[in-house]
C-alpha cells in the first residue's frame, strides 16, 4: 500500500509539472502571437499610456510575457517603444490625444523625463493629453503635470512632500552575527561599503546625496511650476508646507483640475471627441498601439546607427538580457564594429556599474571602435555611475538627463571575516595547511580567519592602482587633466546638470538627441539611415527551451513584493561583491 501512494503521489506531482510547464508554453505562444499581430486603430481613438512599472530601457522580449498576480497578458513597454508610440501618434489621424492613467510608479527620474519631454512634443500638434489618478505619487505627479487638464479621484491622493533617499545599514547585525568586514575603496564619497562600516551615514555621504536630492528637487520644481501656471516659490511653499493632503487641497491650490470619478473622467474625453453619453470611447493600449503600422517608415536603409542597450549591473564573464556581461558584450561591440554599415555607435547606459574588471574590457572594445573611426555617443538613463560612467567616458559626446545619477568614479573592494560566525553560530571550524606566505590568499567574499596586515596593504594597494587608472580613463576621455578628474571624482555621484557643470557631461537630453548627435558625427541627414538595437531579442522558442528564466522569476518578484523588491535586490547583489568593484551607494532609492 506504501508503494501505491509512492507512485500515486509522483504520479499527481508529475501531472502538475506537465500541466503548469504546458501552461507556460501556451503563455508563451500567445505572447508570440499577440506581438506580431497588426493592429488597425480605427478613428477618433485615444492612446492610453500607462506607466506603473519599473520602465526598462527597451521593451523585454516576449518569453512568459504574463502577469501571474492578476492572470493577463502584459503590454510593459520599454522607453524605445513608448517614445515611438507617442512620436507615431503625432501624425497619426485617427489618435486625437492621449489618455495618462497614472498611479504609483518605480521608474526612475532620468527616463521619465524622457517620456515628459515626449508628450510635451505630442502636446505641439494641438491634441489633447488628459491625466488622472485615484492616488498619485511624486514620480507619477511629474509625468501629469504635462497634461492639459489633470483628474484626481473625488477621495484620492497626491503625494508632493519632497524627495528623500533612505539607505539601508547591516553593520548592528554584522556585528551580532560575528562578521567583521574588512573594506578597501579610494575615494571619499565612494559609500558602498558604508552600510558594512557604518550605522549610519558619514558625512561625505550625507553632504553628496543632500546636495544629489536638491538638484532632482530644484528640477522637478522648475519643470513642474510653469505647467501649472504659478511660480516655483508658489510651488515650493505648498511642497514645503505639506498643503496638499487630500483631493480637495489638491483642486484649491491648482495641483489638478478637477475632481473626478474616473465615468466623469470618460464624459469628458467623450465630449473632446465629440461622442454621444452612451458611445463607446476607442481606447488604444500603448500594447495594441505598438503592433499599429507606422506610416512613417518609408523603404530599406542600409546605413545603420547602431543603439547598444547596456543595462543592468556589470559582471565578469557570460550573462543574459538583466545584466551587462562582459564577454557576450565584447563580442557583441566586435560584431557591431566590424558590421560595415554600422557609422555610428550609441552606448545606452542604465547601471550603477559593477566589476572594475569588466568595465575595464568593455572599454577597450568600445576604444577599438573608436579608433576604427566610427563615432561613439554615449546616452545616459536613470543611472550612469561608476562602471556604468567607466564605459561611457571615452565616448565622444556624452548626453545625459537632467536627473540622471552620474559620475560616482572610485573604486572598492569588500571581505568579511567570518570566522567567530561559523564558530560560534555554526559549530564549525577550518585549518589550512600551505606552502607560502600568501598561498591561502584572500578569493572569497567571506574569510575563515583574520586578514593579515600584509594582505590588508596588497588589497588596498590594487584598489588604488584601479582607481588611477580609472581616473586616468575619464582624463582621457574627457580631455581633463588627471588632477581635474580627481576633484570631481572621489566616488561621488552627480546630478545630469551638474555633471555636466564639471565637465562631466557634453549634452542635456534624452537618447533620441543622442542618436540624432552620432548620426550628425557619422555624416548621415536624416531619412539615410535607420537604427539597429543592439543585443538582438533571444527568440521565444530559445526562451522556451531555456525554461523558467530569472527574468521570469523576477517579475513575479516585482510584482508581488511592489517596492520592496528593492530589498532583495540588496540582498542578491551581496554575492556580487568580489572583486574590485566600480558601482555606486550601495542602496539609494529617491522618492
Amino acid at each position: 500500500m506504501r508503494q501505491f501512494f509512492k507512485f500515486a503521489f509522483a504520479t499527481v506531482v508529475g501531472l502538475f509539472l506537465f500541466c503548469f510547464i504546458g501552461f507556460l508554453f501556451l503563455m508563451a505562444l500567445a505572447g508570440a502571437a499577440a506581438s506580431g499581430k497588426e493592429e488597425k486603430i480605427k478613428p477618433n481613438s485615444v492612446l492610453e499610456l500607462k506607466l506603473n512599472y519599473d520602465i526598462p530601457d527597451r521593451t523585454k522580449s516576449e518569453q512568459f510575457n504574463f502577469n501571474f498576480t492578476s492572470f493577463e497578458m502584459n503590454s510593459e513597454l520599454g522607453l524605445n517603444d513608448i517614445l515611438e508610440n507617442i512620436e507615431k501618434a503625432k501624425t497619426d489621424d485617427n489618435i486625437k490625444g492621449i489618455f495618462l492613467n497614472l498611479s504609483t510608479t518605480a521608474t526612475g527620474f532620468g527616463i521619465l523625463e524622457e517620456i515628459r519631454n515626449k508628450l510635451l512634443e505630442f502636446k505641439e500638434t494641438g491634441k489633447f493629453v488628459v491625466a488622472y489618478g485615484e492616488v498619485m505619487t511624486q514620480k507619477a505627479y511629474y509625468i501629469a503635470s504635462v497634461a492639459d487638464e489633470i483628474y484626481l479621484n473625488p477621495k484620492g491622493v497626491i503625494a508632493l512632500q519632497g524627495f528623500s533617499a533612505e539607505l539601508t545599514f547591516f553593520k548592528n547585525a554584522l556585528d551580532r552575527l560575528g562578521i567583521e568586514p574588512e573594506v578597501f575603496y579610494a575615494g571619499n564619497f565612494k559609500s558602498a561599503t558604508e552600510p558594512f562600516r557604518y550605522n549610519k551615514m558619514s558625512d561625505y555621504n550625507r553632504l553628496q546625496i543632500r546636495e544629489l536630492l536638491n538638484g532632482v528637487y530644484g528640477s522637478f520644481v522648475a519643470q513642474v511650476a510653469p505647467a501649472r501656471k504659478m511660480t516655483e516659490a508658489q510651488l515650493s511653499d505648498i511642497i514645503n508646507n505639506l498643503k496638499i493632503q487630500n483631493a480637495d487641497d489638491a483642486k484649491q491650490y491648482g495641483i489638478v483640475t478637477d475632481l473626478y470619478y474616473i465615468d466623469q473622467l470618460y464624459d469628458n474625453l467623450r465630449n473632446k471627441l465629440g461622442l454621444d453619453e452612451d458611445d463607446k470611447i476607442n481606447m488604444v493600449s500603448a500594447g495594441k498601439y505598438n503592433n499599429a503600422p507606422d506610416k512613417r517608415k518609408k523603404g530599406f536603409k542600409k546605413n545603420k546607427v547602431a543603439v547598444i542597450y547596456a543595462e543592468g549591473d556589470i559582471v565578469d564573464g557570460k550573462g543574459d538580457e538583466n545584466n551587462i556581461a562582459s564577454e557576450d558584450y565584447v563580442k557583441l561591440i566586435e560584431k557591431v564594429r566590424t558590421d560595415e554599415n554600422v557609422k555610428a555607435i550609441v552606448l545606452r547606459v542604465n547601471s550603477g556599474g559593477g566589476s572594475a574588471l569588466a568595465s575595464e574590457v568593455m572599454w577597450r572594445e568600445l576604444l577599438l571602435a573608436k579608433e576604427k573611426g566610427i563615432p561613439v555617443v554615449a546616452s545616459m538613463a536613470d543611472v550612469a555611475a561608476s562602471g556604468g560612467y567607466y564605459i561611457s567616458c571615452l565616448a565622444d559626446t556624452i548626453v545625459a538627463g537632467e536627473n540622471t545619477i552620474t559620475g560616482s568614479i572610485g573604486v572598492f573592494g569588500m571581505l568579511a571575516e567570518a570566522g567567530k560566525f561559523f564558530d560560534n553560530k555554526l559549530g564549525m571550524t577550518f585549518d589550512t595547511v600551505k606552502t607560502t606566505n600568501f598561498s591561502d590568499f584572500p578569493n572569497s567574499l567571506l574569510m575563515s580567519r583574520p586578514i593579515t596586515d600584509a594582505e590588508k596593504t596588497i588589497l588596498q594597494r590594487g584598489v588604488d592602482r584601479i582607481y588611477n587608472s580609472f581616473l586616468g580613463r575619464v582624463a582621457d576621455g574627457r580631455g581633463m587633466a588627471v588632477n581635474a578628474v580627481a576633484e570631481v571624482a572621489q566616488g561621488r555621484v552627480w546630478t545630469g546638470t551638474q555633471a555636466k557643470q564639471k565637465g562631466l557631461v557634453d549634452v542635456i537630453g534624452g537618447m533620441e538627441d543622442a542618436i540624432e548627435i552620432a548620426a550628425k558625427m557619422a555624416g548621415l541627414n536624416e531619412g539615410d539611415y535607420r537604427t539597429a538595437a543592439y543585443p538582438p531579442k533571444e527568440e521565444v522558442w530559445d526562451k522556451i527551451l531555456k525554461g523558467f528564466s530569472e527574468e521570469t522569476s523576477q517579475r513575479i518578484f516585482k510584482q508581488q513584493l511592489g517596492e520592496n523588491y528593492r530589498y532583495l535586490q540588496m540582498l542578491q547583489n551581496l554575492n556580487q561583491l568580489q572583486g574590485a568593484q566600480c558601482r555606486m551607494p550601495f542602496d539609494l532609492y529617491i522618492e
